[in-house]
């Protein structure tokens, strides 16, 4: 009987001391995993340059965000969705995959109007200009950034007002100048003097006529 009681204590201690290995290995798995994720987290970086936005329909805007990088990030390991919300439906301006961009996804929204800077990206920044604003671009803009040292994403609002039809500014009469109006004056003064002229001479002739008539009034020639 005792034999049989100290088989089973060893099978126990045996099995005990067994597991013992494998959990902790579980546990310095799990806690190296959580110490990667949290260095990784810590280390990368995403900021939007501004939260909101506003400009004029027909104007041009462009939208910044930036990420952390380091010197030997290669534009290849940057993945990048950048899309315009509108109820919850997303409409993508941008998508880059392994540095490339994937013109197919972008919405027809947008088409031809999204220019991407990619000479800046190596920089840690994605700056997209859109061009020609609508007032259906209004909205969040949302992008997400994921590279070999991790994931972000930001936000920002665009506000799209529609342009109002103003009159065109009427232009100033302009005022002649002053040598222009002493030519006027000269050639006003030059008509008044040879109108003066042209009366005293008519004046002048309808008088002459006048005393020739009378003259042979008075004097009638004789008859023979």
């Amino acid at each position: 009987m005792d034999g049989k009681k100290s088989r089973k204590r060893s099978m126990r201690t045996g099995k005990t001391s067994s597991e013992k290995p494998s959990r902790m290995k579980m546990i310095f798995r799990i806690l190296l995993l959580i110490n990667l994720i949290s260095c990784v987290s810590g280390t990368f970086v995403m900021n939007v340059t501004k939260t909101s936005y506003q400009a004029e329909e027909n104007h041009n805007i462009t939208l910044e965000w930036t990420f952390s990088t380091k010197p030997d990030m290669s534009i290849t390991s940057v993945n990048t969705l950048c899309s315009l919300f509108i109820n919850h439906k997303p409409f993508v301006l941008l998508h880059l995959h392994d540095g490339v961009e994937v013109s197919e996804s972008q919405h027809q929204q947008f088409s031809g109007r999204v220019q991407f800077d990619k000479d800046v990206l190596r920089e840690g920044r994605i700056r997209l200009e859109l061009s020609r604003l609508r007032t259906e671009d209004s909205g969040l803009y949302l992008c997400d950034v994921k590279t070999n040292d991790g994931f972000g994403s930001e936000t920002c609002r665009l506000n799209v007002i529609a342009a109002v039809d103003q009159p065109e500014p009427q232009r100033p009469t302009a005022s002649p100048e002053p040598e222009s109006q002493g030519r006027i004056g000269l050639y006003v003064g030059l008509g008044l003097t040879a109108a003066a002229v042209l009366l005293v001479t008519l004046c002048f002739a309808l008088r002459r006529c006048f005393t020739k008539s009378t003259d042979n009034t008075g004097n009638p020639s004789s008859v023979v």
